[in-house]
Parts: C-alpha cells; structure tokens; sequence
C-alpha cells in the first residue's frame, strides 16, 4: 500500500501555474507508465486523479504533493524504475550529452555547467570527456548527488525534470538559483500535444509510475518561467531554452 497520497479535491482547485480554476479531470492506476505498450504493470488499484486548468491548460496531480524525498525513492525511483524507463541510465544522458556539446561545445572552454536533475552523472562525465572543464550533476533524488553544488553556472541543463516536480513554479525557482546573469537553461519536457483531448490521459506521457505528475502546455511553460522573469525559445514540442538575457555565448541559438 502507498502511503500518504494527498485527498482528491472533487471540486475545482487554483491550478498550480496561473492560479486559475483547474477542475478534475480524470483518473489513472499508479502502474500507467510510457511504456504500457511495451511492459505492461499489472495494475496497483491504487488511483490518481490529474486536474486541468481551464487558463492554460496546465495538467497535474496533488496526489504526491506531501511526498518527501524518501517516499518518492521508496515508491518511483526504486530499483524498478529502470523496467518503466530503461534509457534513463544510459542512452538518454549520453544522447543529451552530445546535444549539448553539438550546440555548445565552441564556447566549452568558458562554461561552468550544472545538470539539474541529472541522475547518474552520465551527461556530466560525457561532458567532462569532452572537454568542458566544469561539469557537475545535482539530483536530490540520487543519494551521491544529492548534494546542493556551490557557485553559480553559464549554463544549467534540466532533461527530462519538470514533469516530475509537484511544485513546478518553486522547482523552477530552484534551478535558476544556481544559473549566473546572463546564463541559460537547455530542458527538456514535452507539452501536451494539441489533439491531447482525443487521447485524454490515455496519452503515453500521462504516468505516474514515471513520476510524470505535471504535464505542461505552451502557455503553462511560459507563465511558469515567466514569473522569474525569463523567456522562453522552444526549437520543439520537447527541447526548450529559458534566459533572462540571452549570453553571448548562446546568441546562434535564436534565430
């Protein structure tokens, strides 16, 4: 049994983005994960409702919102949680890795960087390899990262990470704590597709048993980083740039 899952409010609660009315919306087992067309989880009988917000579209649960860190290792990023996402580990770090160093790796020699959420330290120690002289991995969630880095950093990257914060907005004011001015962010995160309302939550990057707990729209992602004061540049549904001032070293990325 999964202890201390918040209460589902039936009637309409301020969505956690624009503060607006987000009314219920629907409901999952705990086992729907992104790959139930390939590992199908028998189900948990354990429920969890998402709201949408009627503004911006912003889609969450508060089931996990008075989950500490050590309920969320315990029920999402457990052993199991490689079987749910199997690129995590490997693939997806080292892909993003080589991302980042095909647009960025001409200014490698100046950047201080910080993966937000980084998991494993893949994507840091490919960077390092290389040649970015500072590279450095924060996730409170991986006991041997989880201490909080000193400084601050050009260039902060966030893959994979928004989805699964529970306070999104304060998640966000989290990661530009350690960003230097000028500096940017490179994330990732998909926004809900605009023929979302045909899959409901249906749709594959609905799932819990991910962490997937806050699903983005356009709108939702630029009021949400909008309320520090940056700016958003998307290159598509997933790969997003956030900046106050946009550096100098990051001026041929947007066109």
């Amino acid at each position: 049994m999964i202890d201390s899952l918040k209460p589902v409010a039936p009637l309409p609660i301020p969505c956690k983005i624009c503060g607006h009315a987000a009314t219920l919306y629907g409901v999952v087992d705990f086992h729907k994960s992104c790959r139930d067309e390939q590992v199908r989880l028998p189900l948990s009988g354990v429920p969890i409702y998402y709201h949408r917000c009627a503004n911006c579209g912003f889609l969450f649960t508060c089931a996990f919102d008075d989950w500490n860190t050590d309920q969320f290792r315990k029920y999402v990023y457990n052993e199991d949680y490689r079987s749910i996402d199997p690129d995590y580990e490997i693939s997806r770090p080292h892909m993003n890795a080589m991302r980042v160093e095909h647009l960025l790796g001409q200014h490698k020699a100046d950047l201080r960087v910080l993966d937000y959420g980084g998991g494993n330290d893949v994507l840091c120690s490919t960077l390092r390899s290389k040649g970015f002289p500072v590279a450095v991995t924060y996730d409170p969630m991986v006991p041997e990262h989880a201490s909080r880095p000193g400084g601050s950093f050009d260039l902060v990257t966030c893959f994979e990470t928004l989805e699964h914060m529970p306070d999104p907005v304060t998640g966000i004011g989290g990661i530009l704590e350690y960003l230097a001015e000028p500096g940017l962010v490179v994330f990732s995160t998909l926004v809900l597709t605009a023929d979302f309302n045909n899959y409901g939550l249906n749709w594959w990057y609905v799932a819990p048993r991910n962490g997937h707990v806050s699903i983005f729209t356009w709108k939702a992602l630029e009021i949400a980083w909008g309320r520090y004061g940056y700016k958003i540049a998307s290159s598509s549904d997933h790969r997003h740039l956030a900046f106050r001032t946009l550096p100098s070293f990051a001026a041929h990325l947007i066109r």
